[in-house]
């Protein structure tokens, strides 16, 4: 009677494990739509419309393995560069990352580069002097780092679940791992031509943690959220994303960017 009565409870479990893979027990977020090749180009705006930089997007795919890459180029000549290569097998995982900010547009100029598999996190800025400052730290980092992923994420986080977290290192300039809190806040009716479509808009929460996160509020300090909004279906896309692109930056918009091509000369 015993053996009758408990088999439809493992099927209940195993069905449990693969129907709603979502995250496992580390926090990694499983891979329901995998990555491939991909490239695309990008625009980053001011909250008022103002075009401050045109953004390169190029992935790449061998094996299970995706490196993706963001490159935007700004009007003054700054220049953003951020580069994520991160394991699609069943679950995302980062293996390597490097961000490069440079120019006038960032009032600390710095590379943050993290190697998963070493533990080893190198962060490369400008002290008030002029010279260059290195830090490197050896973490223990956790296998669900978003650095690099969180639009390729979105895509594949349930918008009807609870609160999903993941983790990220930010410079500060010290090497600090914080925790996010994303969450969907509802759909947004967006229009291409004359279609109508709607985004599932996500929220990503900083929590600082610790003794800063609470007193960060008070004193202003605690980082804003970011917003993007996700098309959802069989291949959900990235529409667009608004916040801050960097520590103590403005609240920037990124959406997508249509080629322009040179008017043809006509002829006589």
């Amino acid at each position: 009677m015993m053996k009758v009565v408990s088999r439809p409870i493992h099927l209940l479990l195993l069905c449990g494990v693969f129907l709603f893979p979502q995250v496992e027990a580390t926090g990694q977020i499983a891979v329901r739509h995998t990555e491939g090749l991909v490239h695309g180009f990008l625009v980053l705006k001011t909250s008022e419309g103002e075009t401050l930089a045109h953004g390169d997007l190029s992935q790449t795919a061998h094996g299970v393995n995706v490196t993706s890459r963001l490159t935007f180029h700004f009007k003054d000549g700054s220049q953003r560069e951020e580069t994520a290569v991160f394991s699609q097998r069943r679950y995302f995982q980062l293996l390597r990352y490097h961000l490069a900010e440079k120019g006038p547009v960032f009032e600390h100029p710095q590379q943050l580069s993290i190697d998963v598999p070493a533990g080893k996190v190198e962060v490369r800025s400008i002290d008030g002097d002029g010279k260059q400052k290195v830090i490197t730290e050896n973490m223990k980092l956790p296998p669900d780092l978003a650095n690099g992923l969180i639009f390729i994420l979105l895509k594949n986080i349930l918008s009807n679940g609870a609160a999903t977290k993941a983790s990220m290192i930010v410079a500060t300039p010290k090497p600090r791992l914080v925790k996010l809190a994303i969450s969907a806040e509802g759909e947004d009716e967006f229009q291409v031509g004359t279609e109508k479509h709607k985004a599932t808009h996500y929220v990503v929460k900083i929590e600082l943690g610790g003794i800063t996160g609470l007193v960060a509020p008070v004193i202003g300090k605690q980082p804003p959220d970011i917003h993007a909004w996700i098309l959802q279906g069989q291949a959900p896309a990235f529409v667009k994303s608004r916040g801050p692109l960097f520590a103590n930056g403005p609240i920037w918009q990124i959406e997508l960017e249509s080629p322009v091509w040179p008017r043809e000369a006509q002829p006589k």
